[in-house]
């Protein structure tokens, strides 16, 4: 009797299946939305929508040699700016980095040595654009672009990158805590060769670099067909010649 009404059951279920029509993508994920509430209460449904990321830690891990200048890192229970970096290699001791850092809340300013392969945890900040005016003494002028507020900071935030800037150029303004903590500038820069050796025509195989002064005064290394005039791509973060524009 029990085997002649599962027999019936299954049939049923059978031509039910056949009469359905097919599910669309919407109503799949609708029919899971409702099996997850159903399931799991009533909150459960906010919970299995929050974004990854709003779960994730306020900081992370990085190698001492991705440590750069501008960086928040935490550092025995502290939050320092880094405001100088210098990779060094001392033989069979490893390479290792040299940082002067600064106490975001003291200002007091020390300095450290790291492996390239030690773990440094990094305090995330935000990232906020402004479009630089003008300097003014040790001051630097800059304006917000959807609000046109002025904002007045330190030029010691932008470190040596303060030689690049230029009238309406756009600059990042790293935010920790409320607080801006370092400043930046582009990646590629087009400075002008103010001064430059003449070129020398010569047999060697290798690529000939001499020295070269732009127009913010830095002197860059630049290949031997530079002359003054020209107008060439630099990295700012390292002050190396990129290519000629």
């Amino acid at each position: 009797m029990q085997s002649v009404r599962r027999q019936a059951i299954e049939a049923l279920r059978r031509r039910l299946i056949r009469r359905s029509p097919p599910r669309s993508a919407s109503s799949v994920h609708s029919f899971t939305t409702l099996t997850r509430q159903t399931t799991c209460g009533p909150h459960c449904h906010a919970t299995f929508s929050a974004p990854w990321a709003a779960t994730q830690s306020r900081g992370a891990k990085t190698l001492g040699s991705d440590v750069r200048l501008g960086n928040v890192i935490l550092r025995k229970g502290r939050i320092y700016q880094v405001i100088k970096a210098q990779h060094s290699h001392q033989g069979r001791g490893g390479a290792t980095i040299q940082v002067e850092l600064r106490d975001v809340d003291t200002g007091n300013k020390t300095v450290e040595r790291f492996r390239t392969d030690e773990a440094i945890e990094k305090v995330f900040v935000e990232d906020k654009t402004f479009t630089f005016l003008y300097k003014e003494g040790g001051s630097i002028m800059l304006m917000e672009p959807e609000t046109f507020e002025q904002l007045e900071v330190s030029e010691e935030l932008f470190g040596k990158a303060a030689s690049y800037l230029k009238e309406d150029m756009a600059v990042t303004l790293q935010y920790y805590d409320g607080r801006p903590m370092s400043a930046s500038v582009p990646t590629r820069v087009t400075c002008t060769v103010v001064e430059a050796q003449a070129h020398t025509k010569g047999q060697t195989v290798a690529p000939q670099y001499k020295r070269v002064v732009v127009d913010n005064g830095l002197t860059i290394m630049a290949p031997s067909f530079v002359e003054a005039g020209d107008h060439i791509v630099v990295n700012t973060m390292d002050d190396s010649y990129i290519t000629r524009a």
